[in-house]
This record gives C-alpha cells, structure tokens and sequence, in this order.
C-alpha cells in the first residue's frame, strides 16, 4: 500500500511479471520445495518408471508382430540349410534325400520347397555357407597368427576339424551331380585359397622363415591343386587313412618344402605344442 493512503501498491502493466515466473521471485523462505526422499517423489518416480516401462513393452509388442513372421521363416530357412549341412557331411549329398531333411526336421516336404525350390539350390546354399565359414576362418588366423607358420598349424586345426566329420565323398557328390555348385567351388579355391597361400607364401619370406628361391606362383598352384587329393575316390582306395591323417601329412610335407632352418625349428616348436595339446585334450574326455 502507498504510504500515507490506503491504496494497494499495485505493480505497473509493462511491469507485471507473466504468472508462472511469480514464485521464482518469493523468497526462499516462502518457496514451497517437496524433499527428494519424500513419499510424493518417490511416488512420482515409481509412476515414471511404470509408464516407461509400459510404454518399452508396448513397443516391443508392436515390433515383434511385425518381425515375427520375418524372423520365423528366416528361422526355418537356416534350420532346414544347417539340417541338411549335417546330413551332408556325414553321409554325403547323393545319399541324402529331401524326404530325409524331412523327416530330421520333423517337417513335409512341402515345407523345404517354400525355402529352396529343389535340392540343387539347397546343396548351393550349404556350400556357399561353408565357404563363407572357411574365408572367416582364414582372416581370423592370418590376423590372429604369431607368424606365417604359424597361420598354417592354425589353418590344419581348421581343416582337421572340418574334415574329421566329413564324408570322403562329398566334394566328388557335388562335382558329379550339382555342377553349377562345383563351378562356384572352383572359384573359391582357384582364386581366394589361391591368394591366402601365395601372401602366406610371401609373408614367410619377409619374416625370413621360408626360403627366398621359391617360385611362388608354381608352388601356391600346386598346393592348391593336391589339396584335394585326399577326395579321389582312387586315391581313398589305396591309402587306408582317414581323411584328417590324410591332409595333416600333405600340410606337414607341403611346409616342410618351403622353410629354411629357422623356419625348420619353428615347424618343430608348434608341432611340439600341438602333440602336448592333443594329450591334454584326450586326457580330458
């Protein structure tokens, strides 16, 4: 109120101040504040997290109606190709029917012709996955090896653990009755096997392990040549060894041909580390 009247003092319009800065400017003492730890936060937070929550959830079901169907059929696709991958391995792919995918999965016939219209493109979808295994295998053991030796005993662990479950027929089942899955085979070890060997080849000899006469190109082609000798079904028919003890000895000869002595004592080293991991391993089961 103004002094010496009993008129209220009243702030002038272009200086009212808007309603909802008003309490900004109380006093602190006059300031309402509600404690952190009071029930009313604590009831606050909990409906917070509550709405949240639903709301996540909400979203969550939402998606999962519209990727379900997607993801169901992605799902029976990879179980009929990883089915029949096993089914391949052991007993070969002439042998195995698509009744016989069948029947593992518990599913008709009819259902795998939704996936893959014939076993043609089946036997190419199984081949295309194990090439795309054998090249992330490749990378991981060039990246993760000591040396170029030992990227080849890392690379025979591989081999030895592929082909100890694999059927000798196999790679001569595609070549005689999936030709166009052969030809794409072909390709892959023809030119991306080719190139792994030759710059394990020339990575060798910069580390100064193997010798520097080798003639890389002859040498990388051979290799890749006689990597299949071990599927001649002529072959099989003279040597009376499985196909790991098989390609473990072509391996060892192949390194062999190529390393100087430090590479020859390197050769022994890794051999001597392996021998004791297998013993330990056989120990354990």
């Amino acid at each position: 109120m103004e002094q010496g009247s009993g008129k209220p003092l009243l702030p002038k319009p272009g200086n009212r101040k808007k309603c909802s800065n008003l309490g900004k400017h109380l006093p602190k003492a006059h300031q309402i504040r509600v404690p952190a730890h009071s029930p009313i936060t604590k009831f606050k937070k909990r409906l917070d997290k509550r709405s949240k929550k639903r709301m996540e959830t909400l979203i969550t079901q939402k998606v999962s109606l519209v990727l379900w169907p997607i993801m169901a059929e992605l799902d029976n696709k990879e179980r009929i190709r990883e089915q029949a991958t096993a089914l391949f391995m052991k007993y070969g792919v002439r042998s195995v029917s698509m009744d016989d995918i069948a029947n593992e999965l518990g599913m008709s016939k009819k259902t795998i012709y939704q996936f893959y219209s014939d076993k043609d493109e089946l036997v190419d979808a199984v081949m295309l996955q194990e090439i795309q295994y054998s090249e992330t295998c490749c990378e991981a053991d060039r990246n993760q090896s000591e040396n170029a030796i030992h990227e080849q005993f890392m690379a025979m662990d591989m081999v030895v653990e592929m082909f100890r479950s694999m059927n000798p027929s196999l790679l001569h089942d595609i070549q005689k009755y999936h030709p166009n899955t052969w030809i794409k085979f072909l390709r892959y070890k023809n030119d991306y096997l080719y190139n792994v060997i030759r710059q394990n080849m020339v990575r060798g000899i910069k580390e100064d392990l193997y010798r520097e006469d080798i003639n890389i190109e002859i040498i990388a082609r051979f290799r890749v040549e006689f990597m299949l000798l071990a599927f001649n079904p002529e072959f099989q028919a003279k040597v009376k060894h499985s196909l790991v003890e098989i390609e473990e000895e072509l391996i060892l000869h192949f390194l062999y041909g190529l390393v100087n002595l430090k590479g020859y004592k390197m050769i022994l080293k890794y051999q001597q580390e392996r021998t004791k991991k297998t013993i330990s391993n056989a120990k354990i089961k």
